[in-house]
């Protein structure tokens, strides 16, 4: 579904990807893994099309869309929930989901969002700037889903979020692959959620990839080392 090839991305003359592989399979979550300045934001922002690259090809379904802008690849199938979640804060939940209807043309919220998400249901009318971080994941996730993608990035979607509700999350991401039969890509420092949700791991390094394995292969002390500081 989702195939990386020999990416190179740099931040002016200083290259901070340097040529990384990787492919997710359809129906599969993918865990990146990697302390703080490896490279995880950098990796999401550029499959997004935020970020130009210097070198190499990001293919969705084949399709090489490392040329699209980000909301040509939105249209095309990918999806992105940012670090920090960057819900519109002045806006309700229900305005917020409905930004992402603009990429499929429909006019109303579907149901199964509301069904995957029941505490939005019942506070669609409160602006989104009242709502607990994890209400806002919520939100950003479901607004993210509005676009009917066939690829959702989540970049450290556990950030500042109580466990209870992190367990929530797992539940529901797997939950939303079984149902919808997408692919997720999640960049992630919490090695117990990455863990809860994955099928497979790979660990990031100096924007490298220096670790991939399916989720039965991890050595969780080994994967600990490169997470500590």
């Amino acid at each position: 579904m989702l195939d990386v090839e020999n990416l190179h991305v740099s931040y002016g003359q200083s290259e901070v990807l340097h040529g990384m592989n990787f492919k997710v399979a359809p129906n599969e979550i993918v865990a990146i893994m990697g302390r703080n300045g490896m490279g995880k934001t950098t990796l999401m922002k550029t499959m997004m099309g935020v970020l130009p690259t210097t070198a190499g090809a990001i293919r969705l379904g084949g399709e090489d869309i490392g040329a699209l802008k980000s909301h040509q690849r939105v249209r095309k199938g990918v999806a992105y929930v940012p670090q920090g979640r960057m819900v519109f804060s002045t806006m309700t939940v229900k305005e917020n989901i409905e930004t992402g209807l603009v990429a499929t043309g429909e006019r109303n919220v579907p149901s199964d969002i509301y069904e995957l998400f029941p505490v939005l249901l019942e506070m669609k009318s409160r602006r989104a700037g009242n709502l607990s971080g994890g209400q806002q994941q919520q939100l950003a996730i479901a607004r993210a889903l509005a676009t009917k993608p066939k690829v959702l990035l989540l970049d450290e979607p556990t950030e500042g979020i109580q466990p209870s509700i992190i367990r929530e999350m797992a539940r529901t991401l797997r939950r939303i692959r079984d149902e919808r039969g997408l692919s997720i890509v999640v960049s992630e420092q919490v090695l117990s959620f990455a863990l809860d949700v994955a099928d497979r791991v790979l660990v990031v390094e100096n924007g490298e990839i220096v670790q991939d394995e399916p989720r039965s292969a991890v050595d969780e002390a080994k994967v600990s080392r490169y997470l500590s500081v």
